[in-house]
C-alpha cells in the first residue's frame, strides 16, 4: 500500500476528512508516507473518534469498542513515542498494529472453528489460508473495525461449539460493541439452545421421550432464562451506546461545555455536520418513541434502506458485489440440495449418523446449517437494504461460509489438492473419513503444506473453477490495496 500510495495520486473524494490541528513533524510525515494509505474513507472516522470522541452526529454510525482500543494502545504501548509522533500518528500506528494482530488471531480462530464444525482439518486449514488473502483484506489491514470483529465473532462461534456458553456470550457481546451486525449473532445462541432442547425430547430416530410436566417446564424455564440473559448481554453494548448518543445529542445543554476548535466548527458549517447540541436545537430522531441514532444516520446521511440502492447509476457497484453474491448464493444452494430434509426440519431432527457417532464431514455436514442461514440472511439484507458494494467486507468479516465454501470447492475439484495425503501411498480413491479429525484437540497437531502456495506454483494445472475462486480472492486483494489506499471507490 505504501508503494501504490506513492505511485498513484490520491483521488479528490468527497469523504470525511477533518483538518489536522497540529503541525506534523518529520517522523509524522514519514509515518504518513508509510501507512497513510490505511487511513482512507471510514478509517478517518475511527481515527477521529479515537482522537476527539463523538463530536459530530454521523460519527455515531461507528461503534466505540474499536476506537477505544486504538486510543488505549496509542496512549499505553506507544506512549514512549509521544515526543516523536503526535497523537494522530500514534493512533494510526496503533490501528495498524492492532489490526495485524487481530487478523492473525481471526485466522487462527477460523481454523479452530473449522476443525470443530467441518471435522475436516484440510478444509479448515485451507479456509484459514484463504482468509489470509481475503478479498476484503485491505479493510482488515486499514484502520477499520473488520479484523477486530472477525476475531471476536469467529472466537465466539468456536467457544459456543466447544460448549463454553458464557465465554461465547461475552465475546458475542464485545462483537456487538464493534459493529451493529453483531446483534444478529444472538441467533447462534438461540439456535444452539433450541437445538439442544429439541434433541433432549428425542430418543432414537424421531420418537418422543415421555416426560412428566414439571421436569419439562423446568427445562423450558431454564432454557428461556439462559436465552434472555445471553441475548440481553449481546444487546447491552448497542443499547448503552444509543443511550450515550441520546444524552450527548439530545440532552439539555449537552456539548455546550466542550470548546470545539474553530477549524472543526468551520468543517461542520461547510459540510452540514451536526454538532452535539451546539445550537440548542435537538435532532429530529430525539423525539422518536425509540430514539436510535444509528438508524437515523443510516437513513439520513447514507440513504440506506430497502431497495433504495436499486438505481441504474449504481450498476458498477452491483457488478463489484457480483462475485461474493454468486459465491454466497451458490454456497446456500449447494447446502440445501445436499441436505433437503435437514434444512426443512431446521436441523432439529436427530439423524442416524449422529446416533451412531459418525457425523458427516466437510462443508455439507449438519453442523454447518446455522452458519449457512446466518450468511444467507446477511447476504439478502446487504443486497436489498445496504450499499451493495460493501457486501464483500460485510460477509468477509462476519461469516466463515465465504471461506469454507471456497475451500470446499478447491478441495473437491482441484486434482492437486485431491491428491494430498496420497503422495506417499498407492493411489486410492479419497474418502471423507481420511479427512476427519480424530478429535477436536487433534486439529492443531501435525503440519500441513500450504495448499494455496501449492496451487499458485502449479497455476497451469488449476481447473477453470479454481482459477475463478483464486482469481476473485487475489484480484480483490490487490485491487483493494490500489484503489482504497488512494481514495478511489472500493467496497
Amino acid at each position: 500500500q505504501a508503494l501504490f500510495n506513492l505511485l498513484i495520486p490520491d483521488h479528490a473524494a468527497d469523504a470525511f476528512s477533518p483538518p489536522r490541528l497540529s503541525e506534523p513533524g518529520p517522523w509524522d510525515l514519514l509515518l504518513e508516507r508509510l501507512l497513510g494509505g490505511l487511513s482512507r474513507w471510514d478509517a478517518e472516522h475511527f481515527l477521529f473518534i479515537a482522537e476527539r470522541g463523538y463530536l459530530y452526529e454521523h460519527n455515531c454510525a461507528f461503534f466505540p469498542l474499536y476506537p477505544l482500543s486504538v486510543r488505549a494502545v496509542a496512549e499505553g504501548a506507544l506512549w514512549p513515542w509521544q515526543r516523536l509522533l503526535r497523537l494522530r500518528s500514534r493512533l494510526l500506528l496503533a490501528a495498524v498494529l492492532l489490526n495485524s494482530l487481530f487478523s492473525v488471531l481471526a485466522a487462527a480462530a477460523l481454523y479452530e472453528l473449522g476443525c470443530v464444525v467441518l471435522r475436516c482439518r484440510r478444509v479448515a486449514f485451507l479456509a484459514a489460508v484463504l482468509f489470509s488473502v481475503s478479498p476484503a483484506n485491505v479493510f482488515m489491514a486499514a484502520a477499520y473495525s473488520e479484523s477486530m470483529f472477525a476475531f471476536l465473532a469467529f472466537s465466539a462461534m468456536w467457544q459456543l461449539e466447544q460448549g463454553q456458553s458464557w465465554l461465547s456470550g461475552l465475546l458475542f457481546s464485545l462483537a456487538s460493541g464493534v459493529r451493529a451486525n453483531g446483534l444478529i449473532n444472538a441467533g447462534f445462541f438461540l439456535y444452539s439452545r433450541g437445538k439442544r432442547f429439541a434433541r433432549r425430547l428425542q430418543v432414537g430416530s424421531g420418537s418422543v421421550r415421555k416426560l412428566q410436566l414439571p421436569p419439562l417446564w423446568k427445562q423450558l424455564l431454564s432454557v428461556a432464562a439462559s436465552v434472555v440473559l445471553m441475548c440481553a448481554g449481546i444487546f447491552l453494548p448497542f443499547v448503552v451506546f444509543q443511550y450515550y448518543a441520546y444524552v450527548r445529542f439530545c440532552g439539555p445543554g449537552s456539548g455546550l461545555e466542550q470548546a470545539v476548535p474553530k477549524p472543526l466548527l468551520q468543517l461542520a458549517l461547510d459540510k452540514g455536520y451536526r454538532l452535539a447540541a451546539a445550537d440548542g436545537v435537538k435532532p429530529p430522531w430525539c423525539s422518536q418513541r425509540f430514539p436510535v441514532v444509528y438508524s437515523h444516520i443510516q437513513d439520513t446521511y447514507w440513504n440506506v434502506g430497502f431497495l433504495r440502492y436499486f438505481e441504474l447509476r449504481q450498476t458498477p457497484n452491483f457488478l463489484l458485489a457480483l462475485p461474493v453474491t454468486l459465491l454466497g448464493s451458490w454456497a446456500a444452494w449447494t447446502y440445501v440440495i445436499a441436505n433437503p430434509r435437514h434444512c426443512l426440519t431446521l436441523g432439529l431432527e436427530r439423524r442416524k449418523s449422529e446416533e451412531e457417532g459418525k457425523p458427516r464431514a466437510g462443508f455439507c455436514c449438519p453442523a454447518v446449517f446455522v452458519y449457512v442461514v446466518h450468511a444467507t440472511v446477511l447476504l439478502a439484507f446487504g443486497f436489498f437494504c445496504m450499499h451493495v458494494q460493501v457486501l464483500t467486507r460485510f460477509l468477509g468479516c462476519s461469516s466463515p461460509i465465504l471461506y469454507w465454501f471456497s475451500a470446499h470447492l478447491l478441495q473437491e475439484y482441484e486434482p492437486l489438492l485431491r491428491s494430498e495425503g496420497t503422495d506417499h501411498q498407492t493411489a486410492a480413491p479419497r474418502s471423507e473419513e481420511s479427512l476427519l479429525c480424530e478429535s477436536p484437540a487433534s486439529c492443531g497437531k501435525g503440519t500441513l503444506e500450504n495448499p494455496l502456495v501449492r496451487l499458485l506454483l502449479n497455476c497451469r494445472l488449476i481447473t477453470p473453477l479454481g482459477k475463478c475462486v483464486l482469481g476473485f480472492f487475489l484480484s480483490y486483494w490487490l485491487l483493494g490495496l490500489i484503489l482504497h489506499c488512494n481514495f478511489l471507490p472500493w467496497t
